[in-house]
């Protein structure tokens, strides 16, 4: 079995630059890098701006005009996140994906960070993945990725447990008690409650059959791009794609209905959308997979039911 995502065998390399990008001071670097990557622009005349500023990457947009037709992004890796991040399986994922045509182009990697194609679209917002029209189009891409076959041949296994796991004693190495938020402390539970929950989860979950994929397994409506003009959504940010359960991947999306920084759960989906998108996600996934026949009401159920047990965890 595996839990890694593999590239095909005679996929393209990636080139891999020996240059270190000051995450407090991103453009020196962005610029040495886009110099290798676009040699025939002029670096006099290339412009930057910033997309993110965050505690998990930094991403530095460079381009030469005003059109922003050709822009190359550079992310840079977050201090301390090769502790919850797997980099080489997120390559590899951005690179399966990308054969698939939902990811962008990666131009390289770097010491800290990567380089890929920019795709000209917005980043939706919980009132946005609510509309009919765009929560087909999000279905419909989810579907997308879960047919994708890149194991090589191999069975693919979830590593849902194991990173969960290994999260759980991050939280209890990385953090004393001086350094935890005090707002965390009011609204998380204890870590040995968490422990528990999560005991009586793995068993509990593990038997509900749910197909092992391949996953976005951060499908938060900021990482969800919306081109109007052309009609399409892609997804971004690969940090946590791996293979997991199918239902996983959808009950998180579904949770991030209710936001991030201001959590709201009377957004999360009631079962009138959740039949709707799961209806229009399973037509798709036959689709995909050249599989005859309607679907069922009975599929559907059964989806909505894995769907919103996994949507715990």
């Amino acid at each position: 079995m595996e839990t890694e995502v593999r590239v095909p065998s005679g996929a393209p390399a990636v080139p891999k630059f020996s240059v270190y990008v000051d995450e407090n001071d991103v453009v020196p670097g962005a610029l040495r890098l886009v110099g290798r990557l676009r040699p025939h622009w002029d670096i006099q005349q290339v412009k930057t701006k910033l997309f993110t500023d965050g505690i998990t990457n930094k991403l530095v947009g460079c381009y030469v005009g005003n059109s922003m037709e050709d822009v190359v992004l550079v992310r840079v890796y977050g201090n301390k996140t090769e502790l919850f991040v797997d980099r080489d399986n997120e390559l590899n994922s951005f690179q399966v994906l990308h054969a698939n045509g939902c990811a962008p182009e990666l131009y390289c990697t770097f010491q800290n960070g990567l380089c890929y194609a920019f795709m000209h679209g917005i980043a939706l917002s919980p009132q946005h993945v609510r509309e009919p029209a765009l929560f087909r189009l999000i279905a419909t891409e989810l579907a997308r990725i879960h047919s994708i076959h890149a194991h090589n041949g191999c069975i693919p296994k979830s590593n849902l447990w194991v990173k969960m796991h290994k999260y759980m004693a991050l939280v209890s190495s990385e953090f004393t008690p001086e350094a935890k938020n005090t707002r965390i402390q009011k609204e998380v539970p204890p870590l040995q409650t968490l422990e528990r929950e999560m005991a009586w989860m793995k068993p509990y979950l593990s038997e509900l059959n749910s197909p092992t994929v391949l996953c976005h397994n951060d499908l938060l409506c900021k990482n969800i791009i919306y081109n109007e003009k052309e009609g399409w959504v892609k997804f971004i940010d690969y940090e946590y794609s791996s293979y997991n359960y199918q239902a996983f991947d959808i009950g998180n999306h579904f949770n991030e209905f209710a936001g991030v920084s201001e959590v709201d759960y009377s957004l999360y989906p009631d079962q009138s959308l959740q039949m709707q998108w799961l209806r229009i996600y399973l037509e798709a996934c036959k689709q995909f997979t050249k599989k005859a026949g309607e679907v069922t009401d009975n599929e559907v159920h059964t989806l909505y039911v894995q769907v919103n047990k996994f949507s715990l965890v």
